[in-house]
């Protein structure tokens, strides 16, 4: 007969390994988001933003129409770049870390992507890993 100890144990160690099954891990080149399993929250996805302001963006594509950066590390970019002496960027709202940022505007300091896309690249610095 099973003692509530035994039932207890079981339980607490499918718990762990169910856990362990769902946690995550999306990545590629060199930028890495790990998705922790367990809880899932499923939310509508908001509207792309028309203008996005950020200190750093973090994430495996940046997608835009006009991107303005002082700074660019990707893997690939795509677009007609142009040469800045620099972006001065007001209303920053920090630091973004997703899989994928889409806006028509992008005002940052720094991007470090696998991809970075947009019709119009504005940088002082691109470096291509």
């Amino acid at each position: 007969m099973l003692t509530l100890r035994k039932i207890c144990t079981g339980a607490a160690i499918a718990g762990l390994v169910a856990l362990g099954a769902t946690a995550g891990t999306a990545w590629a080149n060199h930028i890495r988001i790990e998705v922790g399993g367990g809880t899932t929250v499923t939310m509508p996805a908001p509207a792309n933003p028309d203008t996005l302001r950020a200190e750093k963006i973090r994430a495996q594509q940046v997608r835009a129409t006009t991107i303005y950066a002082n700074k660019i590390e990707a893997d690939d970019v795509q677009g007609a770049i142009h040469q800045t002496s620099g972006v001065k960027i007001r209303d920053a709202e920090g630091k973004i870390m997703a899989p994928e940022v889409t806006a028509s505007v992008i005002y940052a300091d720094e991007i470090h992507a696998n991809s970075v896309t947009a019709d119009q690249i504005y940088a002082r610095e691109i470096h291509r890993k």
